[in-house]
């Protein structure tokens, strides 16, 4: 079986995320999309709850699964008999920092491929950063997230500015 992860930390899982994932679906037989942590991050959301929330976008796709992955993402893809990684590039600002991963993920795991998936055009600026911040100041998520989780997300990154800043939530 031609097998792919598909790495992120999902936080939240935007549009531009599902049409990479949807994407990869038609090029592989199987793609795992591994909710992870990134140590540079700090999620909003336990990586389960992520991976719930991925696994609701995703359902619709027969050869997707979704599992969580704690650890380097070379041993989770060893463990899994995979040989392809797939990553989404946006822009080229994206393309430096994700070469160098892939350049250290061949070197603990020389079998190991990453493939680059350039994101559509429509998605090409959009960012889990973005929805966040656009989120937490009340701005509309149409078009950003999968629809069925946009409650969730609005929920979720909303409730982050106003603890922060101390007010109730409806005040």
């Amino acid at each position: 079986m031609n097998l792919a992860i598909c790495p992120g930390s999902f936080d939240p899982v935007t549009a531009g995320h599902l049409d990479v994932i949807r994407r990869a679906a038609g090029i592989f037989d199987h793609v795992v999309i591994a909710v992870g942590a990134n140590l540079r991050k700090q999620p909003r959301l336990p990586a389960a709850e992520r991976a719930r929330l991925v696994q609701k976008v995703t359902s619709h796709l027969e050869n997707v699964s979704v599992e969580v992955m704690d650890g380097l993402l070379v041993d989770f893809a060893r463990e899994r008999g995979a040989r392809v990684i797939v990553k989404g590039l946006r822009a080229v600002s994206d393309f430096e920092s994700e070469f160098e991963q892939a350049q250290l993920n061949r070197t603990l795991f020389p079998e190991l491929e990453t493939v680059f998936i350039m994101s559509a055009a429509e998605h090409s600026f959009l960012s889990s950063s973005a929805v966040r911040e656009i989120a937490a100041f009340g701005g509309d998520l149409r078009g950003l997230v999968p629809d069925e989780i946009l409650d969730v997300v609005r929920e979720v990154y909303s409730r982050d500015r106003t603890a922060s800043s101390g007010e109730e939530a409806g005040s």
